[in-house]
C-alpha cells in the first residue's frame, strides 16, 4: 500500500506522485487516468527493484491537510 499525491499541473494535466518511491511520478489528462498510471508506475518501480535485488523503500509518509 502506497500513499499517492495527486494535483492539477499548470498544463491542465493531473500529476500523481508516490513520494516514498523517489522519482515515481506520472500524469494524465484526467484524475482517474493519473491514478491508473501511477498504479502501473508503482508496480513497475517495485518490479525493477526486485529484479535488481535492491531493497524496496517502506512507506514513510503521512498526509496532513492544513488550513492557512
Amino acid at each position: 500500500m502506497r500513499q499517492v499525491v495527486i494535483y492539477p499541473g499548470e498544463d491542465g494535466y493531473w500529476i500523481a506522485e508516490c513520494l516514498s518511491l523517489p522519482g515515481c511520478i506520472s500524469q494524465a489528462k484526467t484524475k482517474q487516468e493519473a491514478v491508473n498510471n501511477i498504479r502501473e508506475a508503482i508496480e513497475g518501480y517495485i518490479a525493477v527493484l526486485e529484479e535488481d535485488g535492491l531493497p524496496i523503500p517502506e512507506e514513510r509518509f503521512e498526509a496532513l491537510v492544513l488550513a492557512v
